[in-house]
């Protein structure tokens, strides 16, 4: 069954998307990660215009090549709409959340960034709101996280922006970081049944098999058809770190098992935070968008066009009267 969407939400989705309703995000939110990739030995020593400049620099070689492009509102989303940057053509997402997470890690929590709001999202000119959410069904903050996406969710039903909702899952051993692979499918699974009917319009979800374990390509698809099924709401495949060859094998088969698009951020783009200058922007004109380009071309071939999941916008006379 259809689901009804705003106006706002509507229009907001068409400019992050294809014409044909597929999604191609370019991913460039991160912070923690990103000063980690540009000085391994001390992420800390990374100044703010070295993070600025960086964002700025991927998102001008690689932003036409993308439907959106997300960044966080520390280092990117001004200062690639100010710069010149963003591609006019490209839709902006604009991350909530303050990177990282607080509490024990077998119970994460996340904090929305101090200081920022949906309204400054939507007063900004963003197309579209990304909340990251560590989430485990089966935590004692389970709940907790419910009930903050409940009310972002709110906020942007109010703004009339679309909320692309990542939940990152996590292993509730603390002797392991990642969740084991017998376990991942359950998992992402569950997260998607159960926060999906929360008010969010698109879901960016993590690949529900752990496919260094599982090379059987009937069972990524059996994996991802799970998902399709278990999400009340569009969703979209994030890239996870993996190598871009081994992200164009899931972002096929999730999208011909009913993904609507990706966001896709470090296997289009790492290797650039390893030189500077005139080697930097070579690589970025060249491999990473041919990269970003042939991921955006798979996605508008194969996926399920989100405009299928929400019904379209009535407007009836008198509309704007009451609008």
């Amino acid at each position: 069954m259809k689901q009804p969407i705003s106006l706002g939400k509507y229009r907001s989705l068409q400019q992050c998307s294809t014409p044909r309703g597929a999604i191609s995000v370019l991913a460039l939110d991160q912070r923690g990660n990103l000063r980690q990739l540009l000085n391994a030995s001390d992420p800390k020593a990374v100044s703010y215009d070295q993070m600025v400049g960086f964002k700025t620099e991927v998102i001008a070689a690689l932003s036409s090549s993308a439907t959106a492009v997300l960044l966080d509102p520390e280092f990117g989303a001004a200062q690639c709409i100010a710069s010149g940057a963003l591609a006019g053509s490209a839709g902006l997402l604009v991350a909530a959340e303050a990177t990282g997470y607080s509490g024990d890690p077998t119970a994460r929590q996340t904090k929305l960034l101090p200081d920022w709001s949906i309204a400054k999202t939507a007063r900004m000119g963003a197309n579209a709101v990304k909340l990251l959410a560590y989430y485990h069904p089966d935590s004692p903050s389970a709940a907790e996280i419910e009930a903050l996406i409940r009310q972002v969710a709110a906020d942007c039903a109010a703004a009339e922006l679309p909320l692309f909702l990542e939940p990152l899952s996590y292993s509730l051993d603390p002797d392991q970081s990642k969740l084991p692979a017998d376990e991942r499918r359950r998992v992402v699974i569950e997260t998607a049944r159960r926060l999906t009917p929360l008010g969010a319009d698109i879901l960016k979800a993590e690949f529900p098999l752990d496919v260094s374990a599982d090379a059987d390509e009937s069972r990524w698809y059996d994996a991802c058809a799970e998902l399709t099924a278990a999400s009340v709401i569009p969703w979209v495949l994030l890239s996870a770190g993996v190598a871009y060859e081994v992200f164009l094998k899931q972002v096929t088969v999730a999208c011909q098992a009913g993904a609507s698009g990706v966001a896709v951020g470090r296997a289009v783009w790492q290797e650039a935070a390893k030189v500077q200058g005139a080697e930097r922007s070579a690589f970025l004109a060249s491999t990473a968008r041919e990269r970003m380009q042939r991921v955006t071309a798979l996605c508008d071939a194969l996926a399920t066009p989100w405009i299928s999941a929400f019904e379209t916008p009535v407007i009836a006379d008198q509309w704007a009267a009451t609008y």
